[in-house]
């Protein structure tokens, strides 16, 4: 079923500043074609990195900040929110708000990536215009004000390049691991090319893995896959996208119970962030983690 871009876009506007993130951020991933930046220590790191800064993504900014299926002491919170921040997705204000706002509507025309406009927007196209829906302060106000309400967020929604200054933090701390590695293991000729190396495959080509592993929920999983509920829209069990993203492409299982921490709803729909949730919680780092609703009602049975 074709369905139109929102409103909201039309007449459309560019996005040059999310145009400009997304160009200059894969130019520079592609320094990684040449051989002097690669190393097998920044490509560990790069996958490493991967699961360590999306996870800011998948339990900090979703499960946590958008559905608060579990609760953390604020150090933890924030400490998931900075992972987040360094994935170039934008502040959590904004990316708690337009996925509420993708929950409200989802597959209907105001859904702000919905792929029954075609597939390329839903996986990136949607970002390259301004959305008066998703962008404006009273959209804001009204899906995110829980977190407006805390210190940290409001300072950086005051503030926000504090944010940017946040992720291009990341490029010096990198180098200056790779330099200390590359010093004590190999010397002084190495050791700048490691830190290179680290920049390139540690910071440019994971913050580009990430993205399009998290737009691939948006995209893929509302397009392939199975359901095991009618959802009243198009949400799929993907699970290359739930192998990917270590249990976010469950995703027809995650809009049937959108406010539970446990995507796995069948044996073989292994949810590892969940499990890493659970870690958390036996280390006193979470508490309140919400079941599957099918849990919660046969514990109430």
């Amino acid at each position: 079923m074709a369905l139109a871009p929102p409103a909201a876009v039309t007449p459309y506007r560019l996005n040059r500043l999310y145009i400009g993130t997304i160009a200059v951020m894969h130019l520079l991933a592609l320094t990684a074609l040449f051989p002097y930046f690669f190393s097998w220590i920044g490509f560990a790191t790069m996958v490493l990195g991967i699961h360590v800064f999306g996870q800011g993504i998948t339990i900090g900014y979703h499960r946590l900040l958008t559905h608060r299926s579990f609760k953390t002491p604020r150090w933890v919170e924030y400490t998931l929110a900075i992972l987040g921040i360094c994935c170039l997705e934008d502040s959590p204000v904004r990316w708690v708000a337009i996925h509420r706002i993708h929950h409200v509507h989802s597959d209907h025309q105001p859904d702000p990536h919905s792929p029954l406009v075609n597939f390329l927007w839903s996986h990136m196209g949607w970002l390259m215009v301004k959305n008066r829906d998703t962008h404006s302060f009273a959209a804001i106000e009204k899906f995110s004000k829980d977190l407006l309400r805390d210190p940290f967020y409001m300072y950086m929604e005051k503030r926000p390049f504090t944010h940017v200054y946040i992720a291009l933090l990341q490029i010096p701390v990198f180098f200056l691991a790779g330099l200390i590695i590359g010093w004590v293991g190999w010397g002084q000729a190495a050791a700048v090319q490691l830190g290179l190396s680290m920049v390139v495959w540690g910071v440019y080509v994971r913050i580009i893995a990430v993205w399009h592993i998290t737009w691939s929920v948006n995209s893929l999983s509302h397009m392939f896959g199975y359901q095991n509920y009618n959802t009243d829209e198009h949400s799929r069990n993907n699970w290359l996208v739930a192998l990917i993203t270590v249990g976010e492409g469950w995703h027809n299982n995650h809009h049937e119970d959108p406010s539970t921490a446990c995507l796995q709803h069948r044996w073989w729909e292994i949810d590892i962030s969940y499990y890493e949730i659970k870690t958390l919680e036996k280390l006193g780092l979470a508490s309140d983690v919400i079941e599957p609703r099918h849990l919660r009602h046969a514990k109430a049975a």
